[in-house]
């Protein structure tokens, strides 16, 4: 099977992962900690290796392999950067993105190798460490495309500045694998000499985090938070006892080149080493060089945006009509000028608009104020709104539509011209403003609440289209003090409300730093949180020749209501693809959809995956395709069944076959979290869940002839 060309730049993930201090240490004593380094080992201000960061993101590891659809049977991990950007917390939830940034042929019979880059944050919204990863797929050659550059690597004509010898157990592999890794080549010795080894390895990475508690006892003893990066290439396996010894020179101020030997031999088992470290950089957001437009800025919370905005470098557009609270009125530039005044007063930069955001030709003069003024727009801050309240019967249709054009239209008028430079830059932040009013509704604001919801709908699709061209979109429901809220919030909280505890927020979402398009946020008086529209499972009623009844809907509401193991979906496609899922794998019995423990689940038993298998079967795909796979399923829900492919057709039978293509082994636990989609096939794989015999090399096809929805 050939590389996946066309996943080159596409995003990978997000992959989250939520991790305790047990497991920081566990990984500490994987690589040799103990009670010479209690800092790593003790819960009682505990420190967490560097080095921990891959370990931590292992599972993602495995999403760049099926990406890029290299032969798993030929895989190695040729070379490995981490670039730390902050300390690594000892517990919370850690979300990595990425993407294969490049593919290298190094030719046919020589291998290929991909490249894969990662981000990851914290749940406190840093971020942590950046992974770039080295594939070197030894069966993938030949496909094409350039060599890698060569790259010189010297290391001083010298004696090392520091020597650092460590012995690793016998059993080490036996406790680096409980931090993801559990590959049988570390563990089984059966499997080993199969692939050519007198007995399990040791894992690489395991052998990494040696080297990084090394370089931190020699360089930056005690303050492992201040390793900035370290680099290095696999080049030799080592045997689990086998003392090693890592060099380490030092090449300037916060720099170093290392490398780890055997010990014994003198091997090289880790090469090309580089380590930097020095001080944690004092992180600032900094909006140098970024231009912004704020619309109904001229008091409120949009002055309060534009000039936090402008204190951080930002070049500001004003915007602001001048009118009444509700719209009315001819307009006036004492209030945008008033802003744009502050700004340059401070020493900042900005420029008045008072054009009004109701109008297409509003809105498009408003982003050219901009170009004419900076040549660029790289922010934009949906504020401008405007209130007429009445109850539904007293909502004359002006009041309706105006506050509609000002609200959801003005964003759209705005954002449309403002976008296309976006795009053409290959970089944006828009916010959207919306309201509680919209998220939960207020008496007596109709045509507010539905503006407000509307600008919802409006994100949700916007972030899609500006994926791609590294345009965000986000929105804020704030809970401010404005001339919107003062006459309809009690005088106590009113005085809390200040523009400036918002203010924090969008700044943030308008940053490079951000990660997030498509979220929902309240903000205010100090107090944030994220809303999101969450999607029950649902039920299916009825079949093909039974179309439900109103009584059916009334018996079924309480499941149909339910939003337990409720769900978020990022577009149509999504929630669309499991209702269709839902209908082709209804649960079997009534009992089984109202027992909660299978929620979400479409097959219930084992024997259920094979009895669907052939109306999976996509003939189209198996064009000269002749195999056998051999499934053998472990544990009292399990046993064997071969599925033969041939001439167009499959054929499932149970019982075992005496020519397999290829044999798959699983326990019937995870065999169904597999196939409901809870368990990825890749990361069944890495982690030993899934173990095959045979030509793994024709495995990958299962995914290519049988089309499961889940």
């Amino acid at each position: 099977m050939a590389l996946n060309l066309d996943a080159l730049g596409k995003p990978i993930g997000p992959v989250t992962r939520d991790y305790t201090w047990k497991d920081a240490v566990l990984y500490a004593l994987g690589v040799g900690s103990g009670f010479s380094e209690l800092e790593y080992c003790y819960e009682k201000q505990l420190k967490v290796l560097p080095s921990f960061s891959i370990a931590a993101i292992f599972d993602f590891l495995a999403h760049i392999g099926v990406t890029s659809n290299v032969n798993l049977a030929g895989i190695l991990h040729g070379e490995q950067r981490l670039i730390f950007h902050s300390p690594i917390p000892s517990e919370g939830a850690l979300t990595t993105t990425g993407k294969i940034t490049h593919y290298y042929d190094k030719g046919k019979d020589k291998g290929a190798l991909v490249i894969g880059e990662s981000d990851t944050y914290h749940s406190n919204g840093k971020k942590l460490f950046t992974s770039i990863l080295t594939v070197f797929s030894r069966l993938d050659g030949g496909f094409g495309g350039q060599n890698a550059p060569k790259q010189e690597f010297i290391f001083p004509d010298r004696d090392p500045d520091f020597v650092v010898d460590a012995q690793p157990s016998e059993n080490q592999p036996l406790i680096y694998r409980l931090s993801g890794d559990i590959f049988d080549l570390h563990v089984n010795p059966e499997f080993a000499r199969m692939s050519g080894f007198e007995k399990p390895i040791m894992h690489g990475l395991c052998t990494h985090g040696y080297a990084c508690r090394a370089l931190i006892q020699s360089l930056i003893p005690g303050q492992p938070e201040k390793a900035r990066r370290m680099d290095c290439r696999f080049s030799k396996t080592l045997y689990p006892g086998t003392p090693i010894k890592t060099l380490i020179w030092k090449t300037g101020d916060g720099k170093a080149m290392w490398r780890t030997v055997d010990a014994v031999s003198n091997k090289i088992i880790m090469d090309n080493g580089v380590f930097e470290y020095g001080d944690i950089p004092q992180e600032k957001i900094d909006f140098t060089g970024r231009v912004a437009i704020v619309t109904g800025a001229g008091a409120g919370l949009g002055r309060t945006y534009a000039l936090e905005l402008a204190k951080r470098g930002t070049k500001v557009v004003v915007n602001d009509l001048g009118g009444a609270r509700d719209g009315t009125g001819g307009g006036s530039s004492s209030a945008a000028d008033a802003v744009v005044q502050e700004i340059m007063e401070s020493g900042g930069e900005a420029v008045a608009n008072y054009d009004s955001v109701a109008t297409p030709e509003g809105g498009e003069a408003i982003v050219q104020t901009a170009i004419r003024a900076y040549g660029r727009v790289d922010i934009l801050i949906n504020n401008a709104g405007i209130l007429r309240d009445k109850s539904i019967l007293k909502m004359a249709p002006e009041n309706w539509k105006t506050v509609l054009d000002v609200h959801l239209n003005g964003a759209y008028h705005v954002t449309r011209p403002a976008f296309k430079i976006m795009k053409e830059a290959g970089y944006g932040r828009v916010i959207m403003t919306t309201s509680a009013a919209g998220l939960y509704g207020n008496f007596g604001q109709t045509n507010y609440s539905s503006a407000k919801m509307g600008l919802i709908g409006f994100m949700n699709t916007l972030k899609l289209e500006g994926e791609k061209y590294n345009i965000t979109v986000n929105t804020v429901a704030p809970l401010a003090a404005s001339r919107l809220t003062e006459d309809v919030t009690p005088p106590e909280f009113f005085a809390k409300m200040k523009p400036e505890y918002v203010s924090p927020l969008v700044l943030y979402l308008c940053s490079e730093k951000c990660p997030v398009s498509g979220h929902i946020y309240n903000a205010g008086m100090g107090f944030y949180n994220r809303a999101a529209v969450v999607t029950g499972p649902g039920a299916v009623l009825g079949n093909d020749d039974r179309i439900p009844t109103v009584e059916d809907i009334q018996k079924s509401l309480g499941q149909i209501s339910s939003l337990k193991n409720g769900k978020e979906y990022c577009q149509l496609n999504d929630q669309v693809g499991d209702a269709y899922a839902a209908i082709l794998n209804p649960p079997t019995t009534q009992a089984e959809t109202r027992d909660s423990s299978t929620d979400n689940v479409r097959f219930a038993s084992v024997s259920t995956v094979f009895d669907q298998m052939p109306g999976a079967f996509q003939a189209d795909a198996a064009a000269g395709i002749q195999v056998v796979f051999q499934y053998r399923i472990s544990g009292p829900s399990g046993g064997d069944w071969y599925c033969a492919v041939k001439d167009q057709a499959c054929q499932i039978s149970s019982g075992i076959h005496d020519k397999p293509t290829c044999t798959l082994n699983m326990s019937d636990a995870d065999f169904l979290a597999m196939m409901n989609g809870k368990l990825g096939s890749m990361q069944a794989y890495t982690s030993g869940k899934l173990k095959i015999d045979g030509d793994i090399m024709k495995s990958q096809l299962i995914e290519k002839l049988f089309r499961v929805s889940r």
